[in-house]
C-alpha cells in the first residue's frame, strides 16, 4: 500500500507533457479562430468591393452625355474588374435614371437597365429591367428636394459564399447604391431604349 501511495503520489506531482496536453485543448479553439478571422476579413472586403462597384457604376454613367448597350457593357466589365480576386457571378447590379418632378417632387424612373454577369464572367444586359420607365420610386429626401432635375441611380447585390464556411456558413446578400448628377448634361440618354430626350416620363 505504501508503494502504491508513492506512485499515486508521484503521478500527481509529475508535470511532463502538461504543455502537449494544454495545448491539445487550445487547439480547437484556435483553429477557429483563425478561419473565423479569415472569413470575416473576406466578408468585409466583399461588402466594401459591391460599394466600390455601385459607385463606380454611378459614376461612368454620370460622366457620359448618352449611354448604349456597349456601354453598359463596358460598365459592367469594370464592376467586374473591381470583383477581383472574388468570383463576379453573384454579383447581380442595375443602372437607372430617374427624373424628380419640378412641382410635386415624385422620382419617377426615366431608363432602367440591369447588368448580370455568367458563370463564365461573360456580361450582359438582363432581359428584364429591374424597374419600368415611369414607375414612381423612393429617393433619399436630400436629393428629392432638388426638384426638376434627373439623378443616376445604382444599384448592387452579392451574394457572398465563405471558401471554408466553419464560421460564416451563410449570409444574406451584400447590398449598396449609389447616387450621382449627370455632369455634362441635364440627362444622360439611351438612344437604345428609344429615350433619345430629356421629356420627363409620364
Amino acid at each position: 500500500m505504501q508503494k502504491i501511495s508513492l506512485h499515486v503520489r508521484d503521478l500527481l506531482s509529475d508535470r511532463s507533457g502538461l504543455a502537449a496536453v494544454e495545448f491539445a485543448m487550445i487547439f480547437p479553439i484556435m483553429v477557429v479562430l483563425y478561419f473565423g478571422v479569415v472569413e470575416f476579413s473576406s466578408a468585409i472586403a466583399v461588402d466594401r468591393k459591391a460599394t466600390q462597384v455601385a459607385r463606380t457604376l454611378s459614376d461612368l454613367t454620370s460622366q457620359s452625355m448618352t449611354v448604349a448597350d456597349t456601354d453598359i457593357k463596358n460598365f459592367g466589365e469594370a464592376a467586374k474588374a473591381i470583383m477581383t480576386p472574388y468570383p463576379p457571378s453573384p454579383l447581380v447590379s442595375s443602372i437607372t435614371e430617374v427624373y424628380i418632378d419640378k412641382v410635386s417632387g415624385v422620382a419617377r424612373v426615366q431608363w432602367s437597365k440591369g447588368l448580370t454577369i455568367g458563370p463564365t464572367g461573360d456580361v450582359s444586359i438582363a432581359a428584364a429591367a429591374p424597374h419600368n420607365p415611369g414607375d414612381v420610386v423612393t429617393l433619399p429626401l436630400a436629393l428629392v428636394a432638388a426638384k426638376g432635375t434627373f439623378v443616376i441611380w445604382s444599384e448592387v447585390s452579392y451574394q457572398y459564399t465563405p471558401a471554408i464556411g466553419i464560421v460564416l456558413t451563410s449570409l444574406p446578400p451584400f447590398r449598396d447604391v449609389a447616387y450621382t448628377r449627370p455632369r455634362l448634361v441635364l440627362c444622360v440618354t439611351y438612344p437604345t431604349a428609344g429615350l433619345s430626350d430629356c421629356a420627363a416620363p409620364k
